[in-house]
């Protein structure tokens, strides 16, 4: 097999749980005008028919902020903003229907593509577009009527649902009807906050010029828990950023996640594929705001017995692990912690208790390769450290062949094969040669 179908394989391989997983959820797709100005917005398009091919319901919500700026411009109309919340004028609000408008059929244009030889082919999407959203003025503000701008008041998820389950992808322009029969200006990102708290999607996803939140290093920032992005939203609003789409979707993902929404993610509008890779890779492309870490350690289950082996087996063949087998693994897999990420086993390690000399042995420590950079080791440490110290055992072993520094700088001494259980130093294997460590749980 050549290296590029090998790669495409494994790639496709290791997407699948995650197709599986997604497969029947809900997202709210939050698409700012930003986005749609992008070379890149038809790659976009391609990859939201690919997400409806695959069986996710998806609901999008598009902006139109550059686009309405421009069209006011045009029309010589001056943009008015009250904390910076656009103020909606008979006159504004004529263009800003004009350019929604068009963007909508814009949207649903591209979604019906299907010519042969592109990614849109056979897609045959089933776009709704209809008044779910009830809108209610937003009214005055410190002597500033915001007119024609709103806010919304109803959504009716039941209607949407419906489109949903009947296999219909929702498309929903930030103009909002009211029960009087006026329409009010919404904002796309409130829009989309409320769509995705009330329908109880499973994801909240947006775009942004950047791979997502970026630390201080220019790095995207992964993960995300809701008061860690308030203080990326604080320092942004800080410097003054209060209309990038970074603050704007920070501040819709914090509120949703607060409410229950699982997942929110931020994704660059600029890199092609960023989409895909974020939802159908184990580390993604953007930034991820979570309620709970994707990444959790927790006491191995029966079911979990093909990952462990999956995990060691190549350890094992190097030589650094000893052979194990699934019989052994059954009958000692409640002494086995786990880390899994996103349903994965990316770590394991066990802990076989000597009580009689108040110790326990840690064994069977493994990484996978692509996460060894990280601080997992220390996780499973940590674990077992805890669950020794819970049995009321004050001592903790490890035999090792490579990873002697590493257990040395988390506070490990050296000792030969007498300090050892009696039990343990009757199995130990001589031509191993293992290194016997020992650390003090006191």
């Amino acid at each position: 097999m050549r290296d590029n179908d090998a790669a495409l394989v494994k790639a496709f391989r290791q997407s699948s749980p995650y197709v599986n997983l997604h497969r029947g959820s809900t997202f709210v797709v939050m698409l700012g005008g930003e986005a749609i100005d992008q070379d890149n917005f038809p790659n976009i398009i391609s990859d939201i028919a690919l997400l409806t091919s695959l069986g996710i319901r998806l609901v999008i919500v598009f902006g139109a902020r550059p686009q309405i700026d421009r069209g006011l411009e045009e029309a010589g109309l001056e943009g008015l903003f009250h904390k910076h919340t656009r103020v909606t004028d008979e006159s504004s609000f004529r263009v800003i229907k004009d350019v929604c408008g068009g963007l909508q059929m814009d949207i649903m244009a591209r979604l019906s593509m299907g010519l042969v030889n592109t990614p849109m082919q056979n897609a045959r999407i089933n776009v709704v577009t209809g008044n779910f959203v009830i809108a209610q003025p937003l009214g005055v503000d410190d002597g500033v009527d915001y007119q024609h701008s709103g806010r919304v008041r109803r959504i009716h998820t039941d209607t949407i649902h419906h489109q949903l389950a009947n296999g219909g992808t929702v498309l929903i322009s930030p103009i909002g009807f009211s029960v009087t029969g006026e329409s009010f200006n919404l904002s796309s990102e409130e829009l989309a906050r409320r769509l995705a708290i009330e329908l109880k999607a499973d994801k909240l996803i947006g775009f942004c010029s950047q791979r997502g939140v970026m630390n201080e290093d220019g790095v995207a920032i992964a993960e995300l828990f809701p008061e860690q992005a308030e203080e990326h939203l604080q320092r942004l609003l800080a410097e003054g950023d209060t209309l990038s789409g970074t603050a704007r979707y920070l501040r819709a993902a914090i509120s949703s996640c607060r409410a229950g929404v699982p997942r929110s993610h931020l994704v660059s509008y600029r890199e092609d594929g960023a989409l895909i890779q974020e939802l159908f890779t184990r580390d993604g492309l953007g930034t991820q705001i979570v309620s709970q870490s994707a990444e959790q350690a927790r006491q191995a289950r029966i079911d979990d017995i093909g990952g462990i082996l999956d995990l060691i087996r190549p350890l094992e063949e190097e030589g650094i692990l000893v052979r194990r087998s699934r019989e052994q693994l059954e009958m000692e897999v409640d002494q086995f912690t786990i880390i899994e990420k996103d349903g994965a086993i990316i770590g394991c390690a066990a802990l076989y208790p000597f009580p009689e000399e108040s110790m326990a042995e840690m064994a069977c420590v493994a990484i996978h390769p692509d996460y060894r950079r990280g601080s997992r080791g220390d996780m499973l440490l940590h674990k077992v450290e805890e669950q020794a110290k819970k049995r009321g055992l004050t001592r903790l072993f490890i035999l090792t062949t490579r990873s002697i520094h590493w257990f040395q700088e988390r506070g490990f001494e050296p000792v030969d094969v007498s300090a050892l259980p009696m039990g343990k130093q009757q199995l130990y294997n001589y031509q191993r040669r293992s290194k016997i460590m020992i650390k003090s749980l006191a």
